[in-house]
């Protein structure tokens, strides 16, 4: 994977989260975050829901899709320099520079713009200190 650098590191990752169409923006994060991940973040229990998400068969309410879309946002940043375990393991962690609240339970619970420009921020200084 490239690593951009300055103000252009993440910036296709935030233009994929705006451009790409809901059903191939479901299975991009799937394919970086994983089912139940997904799940947890767009608040359903089951990953079946996902996955009709994914193919298009069924569609997460407006809320539920910015909250996807903010979290494609970040995880195809962090994808960029980290394998998806990686990345899975940062969504779900404590975060130092979060109040050591997992940055996927802010995104599901507390999708203001205040905490998605603060998961962004930890994000990209995860990003800025290392990688593959």
């Amino acid at each position: 994977m490239s690593v951009a650098s300055g103000a252009r590191a993440g910036l296709k990752a935030h233009q994929d989260s705006v451009r790409l169409p809901e059903a191939e923006l479901v299975r991009g994060l799937t394919d970086i975050l994983g089912l139940r991940l997904v799940a947890y973040i767009g608040s359903v229990k089951e990953t079946r829901a996902v996955r009709q998400w994914a193919d298009g068969e069924r569609k997460p309410s407006v809320e539920v899709m910015t909250r996807l879309r903010h979290s494609y946002h970040v995880a195809a940043l962090l994808a960029e320099h980290d394998p998806a375990s990686v990345v899975q393991a940062w969504f779900q962690g404590l975060n130092p520079e979060l109040g050591d609240i997992p940055p996927a339970t802010l995104l599901r619970e507390g999708s203001t713009d205040e905490t998605v420009r603060q998961v962004l921020a930890a994000a990209r200084a995860f990003a800025a200190d290392g990688g593959v």
